[in-house]
């Protein structure tokens, strides 16, 4: 039982160094008020990336459990350009990107999934 425990402590753990990788570890002001803000964008911003895991990314290799660094330099800093034609957005992905492969897929399978009522 104590092993059981041990496991769920770690990933308790794993979640936690995880979230302050996403801002929490350095506060932007002295002022309470501002700082509380900063938490609060934090912590919406590791729940997005831990909700991106689990419904989108959950079967490429390298990117289910990837660290929040590993997850800015393959998807979120990604070197695109917005163009605009005949009042028509495009996302212009640049092919050379060694991942550029997964943000069509992940977007893709975000709006393919079932609208919540």
């Amino acid at each position: 039982m104590k092993v059981v425990r041990g496991r769920h402590h770690a990933v308790v753990e794993d979640r936690v160094r995880t979230n302050k990788a996403m801002g929490p570890h350095n506060l932007p002001a002295k002022s309470w008020t501002r700082n509380r803000r900063w938490m609060l964008a934090a912590n919406v911003a590791a729940d997005l990336d831990a909700w991106l895991r689990l419904l989108v990314l959950h079967d490429q290799e390298g990117l289910a459990n990837a660290e929040p660094q590993t997850m800015r330099m393959r998807i979120y800093h990604q070197a695109d350009r917005l163009a605009r034609h005949a009042h028509v957005r495009y996302l212009r992905l640049d092919a050379s990107w060694p991942w550029s492969t997964t943000f069509p897929l992940a977007w893709n399978r975000l709006t393919r999934l079932p609208q919540v009522t």
